[in-house]
């Protein structure tokens, strides 16, 4: 993949397909102004807590921007591959947004809701999960470098070097993370954690907005000297 000019990175989508309708349309405008050189990165969490989790992954499977695309993982993929591997995992899923992702598979909710099968729920799910979403979920990366960023979905444990760092810190790790002011090599750009606006600090930069809530997608425009952020 060649250098790209431009890095476009959007926070956690969180089944909001309205919202990541809207962040398709605005990388395409900002590519036709500012030229195609670029890439696209979504950090993880497209799933659960809103209501279209299954449209956000039809949609990006077929990666809609006008760009390379890289795809990160989030806690709420590895929730969601833990339910179906241990039904046992249920009860903490549904608590974290669950439900929601199954109801837009079309998974009959009333036993669950009330605590009931889970093994069966799994059961239900797997045969309702397109292969292609199945496939795409087990391909995401837990993180990627490019230039100056080092991309992940919640962020690094202070210490370790980039290219040791454990998997569950970069789908999990939030206060020691957050409350670092340590040099960690790049700039880290992740989501995980809500915040009212984005975060740009030196060394990491926060773009979880809390879309599912808010209604406000967050994507960074990055480039080797300055951070910008679309309109969407």
């Amino acid at each position: 993949m060649a250098a790209p000019d431009r890095i476009y990175a959007i926070g956690d989508i969180h089944g909001r397909l309205d919202l990541l309708e809207r962040a398709i349309a605005a990388i395409h405008r900002d590519v036709a102004d500012n030229g195609p050189a670029a890439l696209t990165i979504t950090v993880g969490d497209y799933i659960d807590r809103g209501p279209q989790s299954r449209g956000v992954l039809d949609r990006l499977i077929g990666n809609p921007f006008p760009t390379p695309y890289v795809a990160l993982r989030g806690n709420h993929e590895l929730m969601f591959e833990a339910f179906l591997a241990d039904p046992k995992s249920g009860p903490f899923w549904v608590r974290q947004g669950g439900l929601e992702t199954m109801e837009s598979y079309g998974v009959a909710l009333g036993p669950l809701a009330r605590g009931a099968d889970f093994a069966d729920a799994a059961q239900r799910l797997r045969a309702a999960l397109p292969a292609a979403h199945s496939d795409f979920i087990h391909s995401l990366k837990t993180s990627f470098v490019r230039g100056r960023y080092f991309f992940c979905h919640a962020g690094v444990r202070p210490g370790v070097p980039l290219d040791r760092q454990d998997e569950e810190d970069l789908v999990w790790i939030r206060d020691e993370f957050l409350e670092s002011r340590a040099d960690f090599g790049k700039i880290v750009v992740h989501g995980h954690t809500p915040v009212a606006e984005p975060e740009v600090l030196p060394n990491r930069i926060g773009i979880d907005t809390g879309a599912f809530a808010t209604g406000r997608l967050t994507c960074a425009a990055l480039d080797e000297r300055d951070v910008r952020f679309l309109t969407i």
